[in-house]
């Protein structure tokens, strides 16, 4: 199949120069002959490192990453915006560009006068901008608002406005980036629709879009790019999981440092018992008046202590956990003196401060008898039935009649990923039943 577009090696390198000091005016910058002198190069930024591939021609080809990973130079450089610093970019075919939100647009004209300008920009004759006007006015959904300047248009107007220009063009090559993100759900399934009639016309078009399903639904092939490099390149699911198994091990290390900074502010003094844990904490022998009102913290008169606290999944220690799967946590104690009043507690709270669940021994009925020296508690979940969100832990041991020896408020955190994306807090395991004549098609 003929190529629509082929990249052979391409990179993109940005210098970056700024300023050794800052003048208050152009004016006295240019008085002092020193506006070149206090340019400085600090280094070269490479956007796109050696990038090749080749995208089939009447095929959807998606692109995902993170923020910053070159995802837009990379549509800039097909769309013939900028150039590469070395290697090449062929492209065959008229190419039409929805790169920035409001890109090509004047906000003191009217949006009547702004599709004029964008589609003489694009390629077409005044004659065939007026034949198509309606039609981009009536796609675009601001037959209201044609006539006023484009700068008292909100975001959704001005991508609805600048899409509706963009495939009204006529182009062989459509090029969309996340703007579709500012969309409404109504318009965005217009947009999908709008791609499905371009596939069947044989027409080419790069997504970028950090909404995954819709890349695995519609695109034929997809890439990964991070820090400007291609990590991954093919099939559309594959790619996706691989791009999500990286960001879940990101967060993993980001949620391991936060918890272990958390933990070394709060660590009990051994050595001096009443001494205040942290300025931010509250006192050992204090517990908060509301405890599902209480910040982050730690208090406890220290008789018996948590050492170390542990959550995890089926592969081992992890601060990330898919809805359904078992959580383990563990926690490790010591008691230096033997007791015999204690109770063991774990509660879990949303990113709202909401509790979502909390029990302790005592609550299940189990008497305690005596502790001494270190040990371990382990409490299993068996099915982590929570909607996709952030959330937080709570581990303490107690008397029977509430004193803390050792409470660990809100101190670890854990993220709950889903792809099913419900709302709440709990998703309870659960079937749909309808009759024969109610159908639905599968996805």
């Amino acid at each position: 199949m003929k190529a629509a577009i082929e990249i052979d090696h391409a990179s993109k390198i940005y210098r970056r120069y700024p300023y050794r000091r800052r003048f208050s005016t152009l004016k006295s910058a240019i008085v002092g002959r020193k506006l070149l002198g206090n340019i400085k190069n600090t280094g070269a930024f490479t956007a796109v490192n050696q990038i090749s591939l080749s995208v089939a021609q009447g095929s959807a080809f998606g692109i995902i990453g993170r923020n910053g990973s070159g995802k837009s130079t990379l549509l800039k450089l097909v769309a013939g915006i900028t150039k590469p610093t070395s290697g090449q970019v062929r492209v065959n075919g008229r190419v039409s560009a929805l790169i920035e939100l409001g890109a090509g647009f004047h906000p003191e004209i009217s949006g009547r006068e702004n599709v004029f300008v964008n589609g003489v920009m694009l390629g077409l004759s005044k004659r065939e901008v007026a034949e198509r006007f309606d039609a981009i006015v009536e796609f675009a959904e601001v037959e209201k608002f044609i006539d006023a300047p484009v700068k008292t248009y909100s975001s959704g107007m001005y991508m609805r406005l600048g899409f509706a220009v963009a495939v009204h063009v006529d182009p062989d090559i459509l090029i969309v980036d996340e703007v579709l993100a500012v969309g409404d759900e109504g318009f965005n399934l217009k947009c999908l629709d709008k791609f499905a009639e371009f596939k069947r016309q044989g027409k080419t078009i790069i997504l970028v879009s950090h909404g995954l399903p819709i890349v695995e639904q519609f695109c034929d092939e997809a890439i990964w790019l991070d820090h400007g490099k291609m990590r991954a390149h093919g099939d559309p699911r594959r790619v996706v999981a691989d791009y999500l198994t990286d960001v879940q091990q990101s967060e993993e290390k980001l949620l391991s440092s936060e918890d272990q900074k958390v933990l070394e502010a709060s660590q009990i003094d051994s050595e001096n018992i009443d001494t205040t844990l942290s300025n931010s904490l509250l006192t050992v022998e204090e517990p908060p008046a509301d405890m599902f009102r209480s910040a982050q913290g730690r208090w406890g008169s220290g008789e018996v202590k948590i050492i170390n606290l542990s959550m995890e999944n089926e592969e081992g220690p992890s601060h990330v956990f898919h809805t359904g799967m078992r959580m383990t946590i563990r926690i490790r104690v010591s008691a230096p003196k033997l007791v015999d009043d204690f109770v063991f507690g774990v509660s879990v709270f949303n990113a709202e401060g909401v509790c979502c669940y909390g029990t302790n021994t005592d609550i299940e009925a189990m008497v305690p008898e005596t502790m001494v020296g270190d040990g371990e508690v382990i409490f299993n979940i068996e099915q982590l039935n929570l909607v996709e969100g952030t959330y937080k832990l709570d581990a303490a041991i107690h008397t029977r009649d509430g004193r803390s020896y050792d409470y660990h408020r809100l101190l670890y955190t854990f993220r709950v990923k889903s792809s099913t994306k419900d709302v709440g807090i709990y998703r309870p395991p659960h079937r749909w039943e309808f009759t024969p004549n109610i159908c639905f098609r599968k996805p």
